[in-house]
């Protein structure tokens, strides 16, 4: 199936007032090379370009307009290291990779199962040297550091200490900042833009992900601690204490 006329039409409504979203022509030209039918499910056809979100292990996966204004406020240039943390099942890495090379992105995300998919279909798209690795997103990868841009896809109240001790000079970190009401954050050295309303999932640490392995020893741990609790009497239910005498 020919998806190139589709990705033409999706990235002219991207570009048009009632959107307007993309504004940097090779941000346009990425986003009509990439085949983002290679990220979601594999009866979506057609439906892959529509500026519409999918459903992915608990995550999801960016409409277009979302990721075009990742992209667009992350403003990387051709050379930039660059570091995607919540990397999903790698859409935006794969734009990213167009933009920069794909040897220049590196990309974390907390859940190894997306992991292996973001590997797997980055592969299937032509951006098998992008590299992904399972890691907590707020520690960053600080093996490849100085990265040139950083692209949290996840929420935080401010941006992870980590993060920033791994932004190169004049770096450019841009995150989702904020907890219930969200602002789409780029921070530079001591300038600070705000690009608009989002709303994001919050940056997980582990034992948060959705393919957290539950522990059979707290299950039981947890039983234990209710069977007590629901045992447990105050002082003046005791029957074995004679209130009278004291």
């Amino acid at each position: 199936m020919e998806y190139a006329a589709v990705r033409d039409d999706m990235v002219t409504s991207l570009e048009h007032d009632t959107k307007d979203v993309v504004h940097d022509p090779a941000v346009a030209d990425a986003m009509r090379t990439v085949p983002r039918h290679e990220f979601v499910d594999d009866d979506a056809g057609h439906r892959a370009y529509a500026d519409r979100e999918f459903e992915h292990r608990g995550t999801r996966v960016l409409a277009p307009s979302t990721a075009a204004r990742l992209v667009e406020a992350l403003h990387p240039e051709p050379g930039n290291d660059v570091l995607v943390v919540g990397v999903g099942v790698g859409y935006t890495a794969a734009l990213l990779a167009e933009l920069v090379g794909a040897q220049r992105v590196h990309a974390v995300d907390i859940d190894r199962r997306l992991v292996y998919d973001a590997r797997r279909t980055l592969a299937d798209a032509g951006y098998g040297d992008v590299l992904v690795d399972c890691a907590n997103g707020a520690d960053g990868l600080p093996a490849y550091a100085p990265y040139d841009r950083i692209l949290v896809e996840a929420a935080a109240v401010r941006p992870p200490r980590a993060l920033r001790a791994q932004l190169a000079d004049g770096g450019r970190l841009v995150y989702p900042e904020g907890a219930h009401r969200q602002r789409l954050v780029a921070l530079e050295d001591d300038d600070r833009r705000d690009y608009g309303e989002v709303e994001f999932a919050p940056l997980l640490v582990e034992g948060e992900q959705a393919s957290a392995p539950v522990r059979n020893r707290t299950v039981r741990e947890d039983r234990e601690r209710a069977a007590k609790a629901n045992e447990r009497r105050h002082g003046w239910e005791q029957d074995w204490i004679d209130w009278d005498a004291r």
